[in-house]
């Protein structure tokens, strides 16, 4: 099955503060806010949505297809991508521009202060499904607004099965687009901030997102996930980490994890436990794309937290 990650393609600029950003903020001045943070320390990373679940699906054998455009700067982490196993023939380098980049503070309680720089991300709309050979199940990934609903209206045209994962872009996105994405996706994922966002803004509400989409998967941090669908409502537990250094990249492990078991056949939960345990390992490093594993150390811990499963490499 020919699996393809869409979103965006960027640099991670990954800072830490030594405090608690909301001990910084002044309810009574929130209308003027005016608040600048020394940080500690600063690491350049490989990340952007798409490559960081790209990644993870490579690790766990499969050869995913990474479709999103880059920019002048994208030569070296193509060659790391394709060198990790991920395909970037799909990937478009655009002339002129810089690949987008993340720029991110995270304080000693996990709390993130972001900015994003679009660049290349902006031409993403240059891209198509109907150039992908054999798609057997994709992703709609946060990417250029206008890209994601291209992609989710091609996903439905030619029938191929996507998970509509609008994560940040619920906050720049309108109403009518976030319902467009919904509206015929096999999946739909977000965190559970997002999904108050997306429910709000659209107007459904879980019946009525159900109606459209054969399941909806919350995540919780912490605190799991729960996969709603067939009138079940599961929740899966997250993976204790062995230790805490950053939560980038967290959400797209599991959805690489995720996707995996999507396809190989397994259920949503099964699935869902496969995310969790992906998602721990990219907890427990700085960055997206830092981690790695062999496939049988992966299965030896999922095997310390959910039952045993049998999964095939590649």
């Amino acid at each position: 099955m020919n699996i393809v990650v869409t979103g965006s393609i960027a640099y991670d600029y990954l800072m830490s503060f030594p405090g608690k950003f909301t001990e910084h903020f002044l309810p009574e001045h929130m209308h003027r806010v005016s608040v600048s943070f020394l940080v500690d320390s600063m690491d350049k990373r490989r990340g952007g949505c798409a490559p960081n679940i790209a990644y993870t699906l490579a690790l766990l054998g499969e050869r995913p297809l990474l479709m999103g455009t880059a920019g002048e700067d994208f030569g070296e982490y193509r060659q790391w991508l394709e060198a990790a196993g991920v395909d970037t023939s799909l990937s478009l380098q655009v002339s002129g521009k810089f690949t987008a980049s993340f720029f991110c503070s995270t304080d000693q309680h996990n709390n993130q202060i972001a900015s994003f720089y679009t660049g290349a991300m902006a031409d993403a709309g240059q891209l198509s499904f109907r150039n992908v050979t054999d798609p057997g199940l994709a992703i709609v990934s946060p990417n250029d607004p206008g890209a994601m609903t291209q992609y989710a209206q091609e996903c439905r045209t030619l029938e191929i099965p996507y998970i509509w994962d609008p994560g940040q872009q619920v906050a720049r996105m309108s109403g009518d687009e976030l319902k467009d994405g919904t509206i015929g996706a096999s999946v739909v994922i977000c965190n559970d901030y997002e999904y108050e966002i997306l429910k709000q803004k659209t107007g459904l509400d879980e019946a009525d997102i159900l109606r459209h989409t054969e399941a909806l998967i919350v995540t919780r941090g912490e605190h799991g996930s729960t996969i709603i669908a067939n009138d079940d409502r599961i929740d899966v537990r997250a993976v204790t980490p062995r230790r805490i250094v950053d939560p980038t990249g967290v959400g797209d492990a599991f959805r690489g994890g995720l996707m995996k078991g999507l396809a190989i056949g397994l259920d949503y939960a099964q699935a869902a436990q496969i995310g969790s345990v992906a998602a721990t390992y990219a907890l427990e490093h700085l960055g997206g794309q830092s981690h790695s594993y062999s496939f049988q150390e992966f299965m030896d811990r999922y095997e310390e937290h959910f039952p045993p499963l049998k999964l095939r490499v590649g």
